[in-house]
């Protein structure tokens, strides 16, 4: 696969088959994306592959504790205010997903089974998390983001889909624990990898893009 196929081929999956990707190809996956770029080279992640039952445990306590109405607890700090147009396609990503479901996104249980499947990580059989030393600069978190990027283009060539989401990192303390994670790293991100449940209603969503017209401004480049 090039990587515009990739690009236009990878979107976000939110249901899962149980069967993981094999190690093998884990390792292909993450050791390809080590080829990501970085502010003067200084490579700031710290990777960490959960799977198995040590991925299930890391579910179970993040299921209860939703259950409870815990609060997230993220390492990074949650955005106060999106602006106006990004909470309106947040508004239609929202819709878009209802309407798969077969559901109206103002009806009562939609968003609590959306908030349960993201905390069950789409029953994704592996979790990769993105860590980075806690006295680095959005800088590097902006490195971090190319190296997410980097993962879920190579799991597209091994036939591996993906899924970033902030609710795979929301009660860090829970991955710190199982992980082995020291203190002194932020848990950034969360990428789930494995097989799309095609028969899931959810598959049959893909949100949509802004024009390359709105989005791109091209000066004096023919």
């Amino acid at each position: 696969m090039d990587v515009i196929q990739a690009l236009e081929s990878r979107r976000t999956v939110r249901a899962f088959l149980p069967e993981p990707a094999p190690g093998t190809t884990l390792r292909a996956i993450i050791h390809a994306a080590l080829r990501c770029p970085s502010w003067a080279n200084t490579q700031p992640w710290e990777i960490y592959v959960a799977g198995g039952d040590t991925l299930n445990r890391i579910r179970r306590e993040f299921m209860e504790r939703t259950h409870r109405d815990v609060p997230m607890q993220l390492d990074l700090a949650f955005p106060e205010k999106w602006p106006l147009a990004c909470r309106q396609r947040t508004r239609a990503l929202t819709t878009g997903r209802a309407d798969v479901m077969g559901v109206a996104p103002d009806e009562p249980g939609f968003h609590q089974d959306f908030i349960e499947s993201n905390r069950r990580f789409f029953d994704a059989p592996s979790v990769v998390y993105l860590c980075m030393e806690r006295c680095l600069t959005p800088w590097s978190i902006f490195d971090l983001g190319m190296m997410t990027q980097s993962i879920m283009l190579a799991a597209q060539d091994y036939g591996v889909e993906s899924a970033v989401a902030v609710n795979l990192v929301c009660y860090p303390d829970v991955i710190r624990s199982e992980l082995g994670i020291p203190e002194e790293l932020l848990i950034v991100i969360g990428v789930a990898l494995g097989y799309a449940d095609r028969g899931d209603p959810s598959d049959g969503f893909r949100s949509s893009r802004r024009p390359f017209a709105e989005v791109a401004k091209l000066v004096d480049v023919g």
